[in-house]
């Protein structure tokens, strides 16, 4: 046995023991089980809602781009980096408070409460529910690709070993669970991240020596407009990617409960902080070693391996299990958390009765495995259109139930349904690049004006006028959280 496979054994064995200790501590209860008991601090709070966001993408899709087209990946990093901070601040002391006061439990629930409609809690919840499948596929292909790449054992075998300690762990400790193997999934993440970082940069000679090295094979990786400098000009191509790791993970149901599970809204300042740093030191280094890539392992079937491939080549094997651990860390935050709130949607927004979340881990589980083994697209093109989805469909939303107390549920619905289908349009029908302008941006821009018209033509409609929300339109009119401040 290798060392990278033996420190990989052993921090799954400590994911499935805070699994357990998690399950100790969690109640009977959904709030327990789904929201761990809304008990976290900043710090679990930070690290998860970060690391939860990055997802397999960092370690797969950001090095491929690096790979391919150079510091036009930055353009994604400029966006994620403020990105925690955005949400935290948009948001959470506002979401928490009212999440709290309405009682509601899931990220979807919790618009058809503030929006006083079932119609659009059933239709969020089926969105949601599609986009986050689609997402989590991607999280559990690259997890079968990148413990695969490490052990040497065959796709289907590993995949079946990465999701199964996954839907263990979520299984047992719920929501808890999630949060405390996210934080210590995002402390692996951001030291073998460094650590290769370091060891590709000496590898290529510096800094200054890689950039020149770059440059005799193409200049063109060193601007931010691609490798045949396709995106020069493109600034519509250039704002999506700038908004998707921004303002569009303000849509994202599996990151944005992280603002429903605080212990109180004032968590929300220290969370800042804490997300911020973490951004500085993790976002930009997939990037770069995608780039730097190109000279330590050139010709690459799968751009997707890049980071992996630089990996084995520069680093002994201790360390290689280091940095496969932090792959699997990025991988592994993002997948239990699409799990466990996709499951959550469906036990408490679509089933007749409501039902148990944690079976409903088990079937969703199951049907990922299932579809994953087939290997439907790339790990980049699966999460940037679950992302683009998600974003479009519920970040007005989102934003709008904490910020505009007028909203109502007709502009949620509006806005919602166009969100979905314009940036499932835009994708299918490849206007991007017959427009120039990014998936994103279509889609939230025409997600947010039909909130706005929406809301016109139904003025009358009261925004959370329903004895179960209490006095939430009022306190919103009279000063926000300041007013309504719950702990």
């Amino acid at each position: 046995m290798s060392a990278a496979v033996a420190f990989l054994i052993g921090y799954f064995v400590v994911m499935l023991g805070i699994g357990l200790w998690a399950a100790r501590r969690t109640g009977a209860s959904d709030e327990e089980y789904l929201l761990g008991g809304r008990r976290l601090g900043p710090a679990v709070t930070a690290l998860r809602l970060q690391s939860t966001s990055m997802s397999g993408y960092m370690f797969a899709g950001a090095g491929a781009l690096g790979y391919t087209s150079g510091y036009y990946g930055m353009w994604y990093a400029l966006g994620d980096l403020g990105g925690g901070l955005l949400n935290l601040s948009v948001l959470g002391k506002r979401m928490r408070t009212l999440s709290h006061k309405l009682g509601s439990i899931s990220s979807i629930e919790y618009l058809g409460d503030r929006y006083d409609s079932q119609l659009v809690r059933r239709v969020g919840a089926v969105l949601a529910v599609g986009a986050l499948f689609l997402y989590l596929l991607g999280q559990f292909i690259a997890g079968g690709a990148g413990l695969a790449s490490v052990t040497g054992l065959p796709f289907n075998t590993a995949l079946l070993i990465a999701v199964g300690v996954i839907v263990a762990y979520t299984f047992l400790g719920g929501y808890l669970a999630v949060a405390y193997t996210d934080f210590a999934q995002a402390l692996v993440m951001v030291v073998g991240m460094t650590w290769i970082l370091i060891a590709t940069v000496r590898a290529v000679g510096g800094l200054s020596a890689g950039h020149a090295s770059i440059a005799e094979l193409n200049p063109n990786l060193l601007t931010m407009f691609g490798a045949d400098l396709e995106y020069r000009g493109q600034w519509g191509t250039i704002l999506g990617a700038l908004l998707i790791f921004s303002i569009g993970y303000m849509g994202w149901p599996h990151v944005v409960v992280s603002h429903m599970a605080m212990k109180n809204p004032a968590v929300t300042r220290k969370a800042s902080v804490y997300s911020v740093l973490f951004n500085l030191v993790f976002v930009p280094a997939p990037y770069l070693v995608g780039l730097f890539a190109l000279l330590l392992v050139p010709n690459l079937a799968d751009p997707e391996t890049a980071i992996f491939a630089v990996a084995q080549k520069v680093l002994p094997g201790c360390a290689v299990g280091v940095v496969m651990a932090a792959v699997m860390a990025a991988i592994m935050s993002t997948a239990d958390a699409l799990l466990l709130q996709a499951s959550t949607i469906v036990a408490r927004d679509l089933l007749p009765r409501g039902g148990a979340a944690r079976w409903t881990v088990l079937v969703l589980a199951t049907a990922g495995i299932a579809v994953a083994l087939w290997q439907p697209p790339t790990v980049l093109s699966l999460i940037t259109f679950a992302a683009t989805v998600l974003g479009s469909a519920f970040a007005p939303s989102y934003i709008c139930a904490v910020w505009w107390p007028k909203a109502n549920k007709a502009g949620a619905l509006a806005s919602m349904l166009t969100g979905a289908v314009v940036s499932v349009g835009w994708n299918a029908l490849g206007l991007d690049a017959a427009t120039g302008w990014d998936a994103m941006v279509a889609g939230i821009g025409s997600s947010t004006l039909a909130m706005v018209v929406g809301n016109a033509g139904d003025a009358a409609a009261l925004p959370s006028a329903s004895s179960h929300s209490g006095s939430t339109a009022g306190d919103l009119k009279k000063g926000g959280p300041k007013a309504a401040l719950v702990s």
